[in-house]
């Protein structure tokens, strides 16, 4: 399996929107598509897993200080495509995470995800994750 993970342009950041409709189908394109450039003039990245030039996976991630826990990252909106899932792909990436995370000197990881998601929080408590408390938002 020829994987490559790397940093996407800001070029190429809209062909993130198909994967991104995996997680959030009710989002109307027109608006995901400029909310992701929003995205790209603040404090983040996303992170492409290709097999064969193909975008398989993708992992934002934002940058931030916290008071609680220093310089770290927050890995948002992690998606591997259904038929690459549980090929060892998402250690990869969290590898590939953990690697940039030290060699930027960030302190910390942090993440959410859905709570009905039991198969991710098996996976982040492997990559050594541990629950700290609850997400909640509220629209406005």
């Amino acid at each position: 399996m020829d994987i490559q993970i790397k940093i996407i342009s800001k070029e190429d950041i809209l062909s993130i929107i198909p994967l991104l409709k995996h997680i959030n189908n009710y989002t109307e394109e027109t608006v995901l598509k400029a909310r992701v450039l929003e995205m790209c003039e603040q404090h983040y990245k996303c992170i492409g897993v290709y097999m064969n030039q193909e975008l398989i996976g993708i992992a934002g991630l934002w940058f931030l200080t916290r008071h609680y826990a220093g310089r770290m990252i927050e890995p948002d909106h992690v998606i591997i495509k259904e038929t690459y899932r549980n090929k060892g792909i998402g250690n990869k990436l969290f590898d590939w995470i953990h690697t940039y995370a030290k060699a930027h000197n960030y302190e910390a990881i942090e993440l959410n995800t859905f709570i009905e998601n039991m198969k991710s929080h098996k996976f982040y408590e492997n990559q050594g994750y541990k629950k700290l408390g609850l997400h909640f938002v509220k629209k406005i």
